[in-house]
């Protein structure tokens, strides 16, 4: 059973909400001002939230601009009721990130015509995608579903890279958002001494090149194909779309990078205060997992940029790991022999 919370100041209006809610098969919450609204919303965040916008203590405006920046409330759809159908209300509601608007008094139909709507669209949004170009069309497709972003381009454009060709350089202005077809890419910073440290490597069914966009700075890194790839060019105007014009969209996009985000903090943390030993190691659970078959293939010099040591150093390592019985290396290609031992190694 789906809940919705009602903030409504006039006692008649609030009732009247409840018993249609109530008989319409929802579980209802309600609040008599903006200030409990807010309260009942985080102590126990609902479906959706109707909310008038002129209420004492907290008005409907500032009760979305606190919902909206909270992380359990940020993605509830939130329609507003009001008395007050001036434009400059509208435009100001939707600006806050409103989904919808309704003017008072409303029939019962239009008032759970636009539930259901909207109901059904957070759900959309809030399902898993596919980590594939199917799955990212669907996401897009299921986007185009909201009036405001039906302008998004029909076709992505599909563009292949040969082994070692570049994606895109570090100072480069940032003009697409990358999703990666098929192959693998490795993203990397170069020092002053033109030394390569791979910073990341991506498999398919993962985006890269967004934080640098986010910011509208120049590419802080670069990103060269590892191997023959397919990678799927988004334009830029399209990624704003998706991440402004609607909540619910936003919020499945940042959903989608953040698995990206946070194995990045990781392997920052590990190269800041793991050994040697513990870097290659966990690199090379990592390249495994990226691998469907378990065989990595990746030249020394680049598993060398990806721990952040000397080249010779990742050899010493592979051949003791080799020794240990932790990894096999058979025509440069290694393959995990037991992984366990190589998670819980002493180091």
């Amino acid at each position: 059973m789906k809940k919705i919370l009602v903030i409504e100041d006039n006692t008649e209006v609030r009732e009247n909400l409840e018993e249609i809610l109530e008989l319409s098969g929802y579980e209802v919450s309600s609040a008599e001002d903006g200030k409990l609204g807010v309260e009942v919303a985080l102590n126990n965040p609902p479906d959706l939230i109707l909310c008038d916008v002129m209420m004492p203590q907290l008005d409907g405006f500032g009760v979305l601009n606190i919902l909206s920046k909270r992380s359990q409330t940020a993605n509830i759809p939130f329609i507003f009721l009001t008395a007050k159908a001036e434009k400059a209300d509208f435009r100001r509601g939707m600006n806050l990130g409103a989904d919808d608007y309704i003017t008072k008094p409303f029939y019962k139909d239009e008032l759970l015509a636009v539930i259901e709507t909207r109901l059904g669209k957070s759900e959309k949004m809030r399902k898993q995608f596919d980590k594939t170009e199917t799955g990212l069309t669907a996401f897009i497709n299921e986007a185009k579903g909201y009036e405001a972003l039906q302008k998004l381009s029909d076709e992505k454009k599909v563009k292949s890279f040969r082994k070692r060709d570049t994606v895109f350089e570090e100072g480069d202005y940032p003009r697409n958002l990358y999703f990666l077809k098929s192959g693998q890419v490795k993203v990397y910073k170069t020092n002053d001494d033109g030394k390569e440290y791979i910073i990341d490597i991506v498999k398919d069914g993962n985006f890269f090149g967004y934080l640098d966009l986010i910011k509208e700075n120049q590419h802080s890194e670069s990103a060269a194909a590892m191997e023959d790839s397919e990678i799927v060019l988004i334009p830029k105007e399209d990624f704003f779309r998706l991440l402004h014009i609607n909540r619910d969209v936003a919020s499945q996009l940042i959903k989608m990078l953040a698995d990206n985000v946070a194995e990045k903090e990781d392997q920052l943390l590990r190269l800041a205060y793991d050994s040697v030993r513990r870097r290659v190691a966990d690199a090379i659970i990592l390249l495994s997992e990226k691998q469907t078959d378990g065989k990595i293939s990746i030249l020394r010099d680049d598993l060398a940029r990806i721990v952040g040591t000397a080249k010779e150093s990742v050899i010493r390592m592979l051949t003791e790991f080799k020794e240990d019985g932790y990894i096999e290396i058979k025509d440069g290609l290694i393959t995990i022999k037991n992984i366990e031992r190589l998670k819980n190694m002493y180091i």
